[in-house]
């Protein structure tokens, strides 16, 4: 389907959307002292730099950062509880199902918890609105660390709990996290109100341009750096596992949801709130399906084109199919993520047993995947100074550019592990059948490889996570139409859905001794991607600063709507 076009001419003005939220948050930069709004020659002149982040979004970011501990915190114990028996060999463990089923249930979860936030989106949009679908969300996920944590006390699986508990709780935590991946990205973005570009004078008369999309740059990356910091908590709930028990580190993580809801329900009422609208998502599917009807061209579906060409009358506005082009192409770009998503899932299965087959100096395989946080912690803000400094130097890195850098660091993450997957299986006792052969003396010897030599799996996986997924979402709530910016949030999350198919449809044969080819394929498959997603949607940064444009009527139209 072809894009409408982004001119924004023959535009009738659209309603604004309600905004419930605290005032200071709510006000517009234009109004802050030596600011107005800037000339497209001051745009075009002047150095951009990124506004000051809110506190509401600030409160935001901490209450996700302390969701996100929770989350690395269940699922870094997964791959052992489930593949590895209890009471037996080096490694802990609770199901003994084997690496193949575990990581066939793994991507189950993930399967699931991306398909769950389409619904969480309708809801959200439709009827409650973000926050209270997110709240709603919470708590079902807390639920579901409240029974995992029950039924993985030894004496609840003596009583043979455990495979009841895992399944009641995948089901009761994807659900959880399908919420959060619904509604969460749309809810921090939405802390920020003003997107057109601001002439600010400061003190020492310098004159600067305060640009929206940074400063939404800003806040993501702020929340992917401090979820990074909380996914540390892989480290402590491993240890915990391994010295004490499962249950015991899935309190720990329990515990830090449970913080998570006390502070969004402490900073509620500062918190800015889009009022459902929930007329325009049904327009917008009546407003596409008149596009497939008229040549599958969006354009089409405009009222003045429906009035001119057909003589009659349709409800929705010529914006909302301008905004719904924009949607189309966040979607189209987002899509193309499959292969990425495949090989960022490898950070939490495959590669936590390839730990697990090399010698770990008593460090647990699970824990070494925490580095990817670490990696983050540590590029992120280099990554974020060098977009400030392009920025100030008026060079654009836009949005297509930087996640096509983040595949190629993708891409070259899973060739080191293939390469070393080649020095496990090249070193003995077992070479390429390891734990599994009479020298590892009942899987207890690993080959001898030291297991920090695949660190800088980690290392690349990181910059590759902060210039793709962050890109990603900022992407998305940037160009994506406001009132649906959760459906369309939602509608992404199937690119991971896919990737979870894949990635269940190739478990079979993520076993030994085939593991060097299928990392190889998977950094073949990623190069590939980056290759074509380049070819194919570089022109879209060409005319990124228009797409944006396109929006800022909208966002004027909102500042001018009910603030509570």
């Amino acid at each position: 389907m072809e894009n409408s076009s982004l001119s924004g001419e023959d535009r009738p003005p659209r309603a604004p959307s309600p905004v419930a939220g605290p005032g200071d948050s709510s006000v517009a930069p234009s109004h802050v002292p030596n600011r107005r709004d800037a000339t497209q020659a001051e745009v075009d002149s002047l150095p951009h730099v990124a506004d000051k982040v809110p506190f509401a979004a600030w409160a935001v970011i901490l209450a996700g950062a302390a969701e996100r501990f929770t989350y690395f915190g269940i699922i870094s114990p997964w791959q052992n509880h489930m593949q590895n028996p209890r009471g037996t060999g080096a490694l802990p463990g609770i199901l003994g199902l084997g690496q193949s089923t575990a990581v066939n249930i793994y991507n189950a979860f993930f399967l699931f918890s991306f398909l769950t936030p389409i619904l969480f989106a309708l809801a959200a949009d439709l009827w409650f609105g973000r926050f209270k679908t997110l709240m709603a969300g919470l708590g079902m996920y807390f639920a579901g660390c409240v029974v995992l944590t029950t039924t993985s006390i030894p004496s609840a699986i003596d009583r043979g709990a455990g495979v009841g508990g895992l399944a009641a709780s995948l089901i009761l935590i994807g659900l959880g996290a399908g919420a959060v991946k619904a509604t969460f990205f749309a809810l921090l973005g939405d802390q920020y109100v003003q997107r057109k570009p601001q002439l600010e004078e400061r003190e020492n008369g310098k004159r600067v341009i305060v640009d929206g999309p940074m400063t939404l740059t800003l806040m993501y990356n702020a929340y992917y750096w401090l979820t990074n910091v909380a996914s540390m908590s892989a480290i402590p709930v491993t240890f915990l596992e391994v010295h004490y028990d499962f249950w015991v580190a899935y309190l720990l993580a329990a515990s830090a949801l449970g913080l998570c809801l006390l502070l969004f329900a402490i900073w509620a009422s500062k918190l800015v709130k889009v009022v459902p609208q929930g007329s325009v998502l049904p327009q917008a599917v009546r407003a596409l399906t008149c596009a497939a009807r008229n040549g599958f061209k969006l354009e089409n579906a405009k009222s003045s084109y429906q009035e001119t060409h057909h003589g009659s009358t349709v409800p929705w506005s010529d914006q909302l199919v301008e905004e719904l082009g924009r949607g189309l192409i966040a979607c189209r770009v987002i899509f193309s993520l499959v292969v990425f998503y495949l090989c960022l899932s490898q950070l939490y299965n495959n590669l936590i047993s390839q730990a697990g087959q090399v010698n770990l100096g008593g460090v647990p395989n699970d824990m070494i995947q925490a580095f990817s946080g670490v990696g983050c912690i540590i590029f992120g803000p280099i990554l974020q100074a060098v977009y400030g400094i392009l920025g100030r130097r008026g060079i654009n890195f836009p949005p297509i550019a930087r996640m096509t850098l983040g595949f190629a660091f993708c891409a070259a993450a899973m060739a080191y592990a293939a390469s070393f997957q080649h020095l496990i299986y090249s070193t003995g006792p077992c070479f390429d059948q390891p734990l599994a052969c009479e020298a590892s003396l009942g899987s207890t010897v690993p080959n001898q490889v030291n297991v920090w030599i695949q660190l800088p799996v980690y290392a690349l996986m990181a910059v590759g996570e902060i210039l793709t997924y962050v890109t990603a979402f900022e992407y998305v709530y940037n160009k994506s139409p406001k009132d649906i910016k959760t459906v369309v949030q939602a509608l992404t999350q199937l690119t991971a859905c896919v990737a979870s198919v894949l990635g269940m449809a190739i478990s079979p044969v993520a076993k030994d001794p085939n593991m060097v080819v299928f990392y190889a394929c998977l950094a073949g498959a990623m190069a590939l991607t980056a290759v074509l997603f380049w070819w194919r949607f570089e022109k879209y940064d060409r005319i990124d600063a228009r797409l944006n444009e396109s929006s800022y009527a909208e966002d004027a139209a909102e500042q001018g709507g009910t603030i509570r």
